[in-house]
């Protein structure tokens, strides 16, 4: 089985779509997909299609819904053209039952040891917060934009999302959140701030009180000596956190806002120094604006690990 969440939902057996089309049987294939290979309860399953209270006969809708599954998964695993590698008489051993199982109090949907992309994102990154630990920052940029790379867009999308599979929505979203935090991070170390700007000018954007973000920006902006644009970026964070919560930057950002305000005074004295004295004969040289010290490179926040963030 194929499974793919992380931009639309899209179930593949035995190389066919079993994806319905039908809002309530897709809702219910997406939340058995987010637990899959684990029995989901029927009490879970009718909290996510009746947030509300389960009606007069929602067992019996529910028995409709996972029938039409079953049905889907059949006419898929009797496909003549099925993918090359898979074993001759393999499908003939695979049933719909075997494929969505009732179990005790639940179902459960046996991916046949298949591809899930939310497994393959979290393995990613692993290995890219493992890296990253290490202090093998070329690793790590190569792992976790493995894992940022499987997103094809929001997850579920497209789907009718009851409160069960909000939260798992959420805790996507966060995880994808971190693994980006650490990326960037990793591309700062390596020197990549100038290819960085344009992408993070979108995601602060986007992301309008996200302050891990804002933080990266503004130390990939000091770098390329864009002091102007930093300070207007901060101010447009600050302004957003007051209307959202009524709350200030983060001491980090705050720090960062006054390595700006240094830097660029620091650049302008040279600027007027270097245009008094330009006609001083006996002077060999003249300021140069100033760097951005060690210091103010991005400290690390702890990884949050991924599928804890709930």
């Amino acid at each position: 089985m194929d499974v793919r969440i992380l931009g639309g939902l899209s179930v593949r057996e035995n190389g066919a779509s079993i994806t319905p089309t039908a809002a309530a049987p897709r809702q219910l294939l997406a939340l058995l997909t987010a637990s899959a290979d684990q029995v989901v309860p029927v009490t879970v399953l009718t909290e996510e299609l009746w947030p509300s209270g389960a009606p007069r006969g929602a067992r019996a809708e529910l028995q409709s819904h996972i029938t039409e599954l079953r049905r889907l998964i059949a006419s898929a695993l009797t496909r003549d053209d099925g993918p090359a590698e898979t074993r001759p008489g393999w499908s003939d051993r695979r049933t719909a039952d075997a494929v969505l199982v009732s179990q005790p109090g639940g179902y459960r949907l046996d991916t046949g040891g298949g591809v899930h992309d939310v497994w393959q994102f979290e393995r990613a990154a692993g290995a890219g917060y493992r890296a990253m630990d290490a202090g093998d920052l070329p690793r790590a940029a190569l792992r976790l934009g493995e894992a940022l790379a499987l997103w094809r867009g929001d997850p579920y999308a497209g789907v009718a999302a009851g409160p069960r599979l909000r939260r798992e929505i959420e805790r996507l979203e966060a995880s994808r959140l971190s693994v980006l935090d650490q990326w960037i991070e990793a591309q700062l170390g390596l020197g990549h701030h100038a290819e960085l700007v344009s992408e993070l000018s979108g995601l602060v954007a986007r992301y309008r009180t996200n302050e891990a973000l804002h933080a990266h920006y503004l130390v990939a902006l000091l770098r390329c000596g864009h002091h102007d644009e930093a300070l207007t970026a901060y101010e447009r964070l600050k302004a957003a956190l007051a209307g959202e919560s009524g709350r200030e930057p983060s001491a980090r950002l705050r720090r960062l806002h006054r390595s700006v305000l240094t830097l660029r005074n620091t650049a302008a004295r040279s600027v007027f120094d270097t245009h008094a004295h330009a006609w001083t004969p006996t002077r060999t040289a003249v300021h140069a604006p100033a760097h951005i010290p060690a210091q103010y490179t991005p400290v690390r926040p702890r990884p949050v690990p991924v599928g804890s963030l709930v």
